[in-house]
């Protein structure tokens, strides 16, 4: 999910390059979701481990 964020980055800054201000922006709106999620599924992934990956003795 990162990776297709970072692309949808890339495929924003080189519209803004070229001028195309609605297809760069609209890039760079998806590519702000997609990180947002994947941030919250990290942190849920982090938390769900630290949960349920100890061991009890």
């Amino acid at each position: 999910m990162l990776r297709y964020a970072l692309i949808f980055f890339i495929v924003a800054l080189v519209a803004a390059v070229f001028g195309f201000t609605g297809i760069a922006a609209g890039a760079a709106s998806i590519a702000r979701i997609l990180f947002f999620i994947f941030i919250v599924l990290f942190l849920l992934s982090l938390i769900g481990g630290y949960t349920f990956g100890k061991e009890k003795s």
